[in-house]
């Protein structure tokens, strides 16, 4: 099974970084290479938790169907840039994803990934909602060639979590905060972080 995790790091050239430091101002590049990883693996972690859930599966399923279907990764500086016509759709609304994936733990992710990162706050929260509809678009375009059902998404997504938290610096400090109950561990919070959110914005029409 393809690991999305590589798979998205695989798009992460010189461009692109490039056009994501010009869009944050002030970040060097290896910092914004440096938050891309850390962001990403966040994102991967958050969406695999939120799908350990089957109804946050099927919700996520829905919404990959019907928003993301990876035309995203077409052009991805030009959605970066904004010269994408995907910035005006639901597909490219980074903050409302963002927002909903992490729910009320979206400040606790930026503040994770600008020490990780040597971002500030502002950066950080600006690539986290850049790269979270190239993140979805991905995993869209994954299940429609791959033909996956729920049991598919969610290993695809557990695969690819784990393999972020290995290659990632610093992973422990990126995922802490997803670990609410204290346990050391952050498969079993599942149902508690973000879910309700994350259900409330794959039905919205």
């Amino acid at each position: 099974m393809a690991d999305l995790f590589d798979m998205l790091q695989s798009q992460v050239g010189e461009s692109l970084v490039g056009a994501l430091t010009n869009q944050m101002g002030g970040a060097s590049p290896q910092q914004t290479s440096n938050g891309v990883q850390g962001a990403m693996s966040i994102l991967m972690n958050a969406l695999a938790k939120n799908a350990k859930n089957p109804q946050g599966a099927s919700a996520l399923g829905t919404a990959l169907d019907r928003d993301h279907d990876g035309s995203i990764l077409d052009d991805v500086v030009g959605f970066v840039n904004g010269s994408s016509p995907i910035n005006q759709t639901k597909a490219g609304n980074g903050d409302g994803i963002l927002g909903h994936i992490l729910g009320g733990q979206k400040s606790s992710a930026i503040d994770s990934l600008t020490k990780m990162s040597g971002l500030n706050s502002n950066q950080s929260s600006s690539l986290l909602a850049k790269l979270a509809p190239i993140v979805l678009g991905m995993l869209g375009k994954q299940k429609r060639s791959q033909g996956l059902d729920m049991s598919g998404l969610g290993n695809i997504l557990n695969n690819s979590a784990a393999t972020a938290r290995k290659k990632t610096p610093q992973s422990d400090l990126l995922t802490s905060f997803l670990d609410r109950d204290g346990d050391g561990s952050i498969k079993d919070d599942a149902a508690r972080i973000g879910f309700s959110l994350l259900k409330n914005l794959f039905r919205r029409k």
